[in-house]
């Protein structure tokens, strides 16, 4: 068990996240450069079903998508909050783009991280707000 409070799980699919100990730095680092304390983060990796299941239940929203994050902080500047990830749509969406699988995993890990920082992504100026981030970040890992 790491000493730093970000956490993997995984649901009903079969998967391992390779590099745990330098993702947890990545993450811890870049919430750190945006000023704000890590409390807790868990990431559950997860099929598109299960996924699915959340987003109809919580959000109401009837489509597969690739990330979910809440946040469940209850201090300002302190992350603490859950991110699902469905390892299908990464999967599928590396194909789409053209990108290796753990590239296209840790930009949704970072977007998802991004989102409990503040960034929103709906409209056209926070998306690409987002996206900048997002590619600053990637490049900000040291693996």
């Amino acid at each position: 068990m790491s000493s730093l409070p970000i956490h993997f799980f995984f649901e009903d699919i079969n998967f391992t996240l390779k590099k745990k100990t330098f993702v947890r730095n990545w993450i811890r680092n870049t919430i750190l450069s945006e000023g704000y304390k890590l409390k807790e983060l868990n990431f559950i990796f997860c099929s598109d079903n299960y996924l699915l299941t959340i987003n109809q239940q919580y959000l109401n929203h009837d489509t597969f998508t690739d990330i979910i994050t809440f946040d469940n902080s209850d201090k300002k500047l302190v992350i603490s909050g859950d991110i699902f990830i469905s390892i299908d749509r990464v999967r599928e969406n590396a194909g789409i783009f053209k990108v290796m699988e753990e590239d296209e995993l840790h930009r949704v890990m970072i977007h998802g991280t991004l989102h409990l920082l503040g960034y929103p992504d709906k409209g056209k100026v926070a998306k690409t707000r987002m996206t900048e981030k997002e590619n600053f970040y990637l490049l900000e890992r040291n693996f």
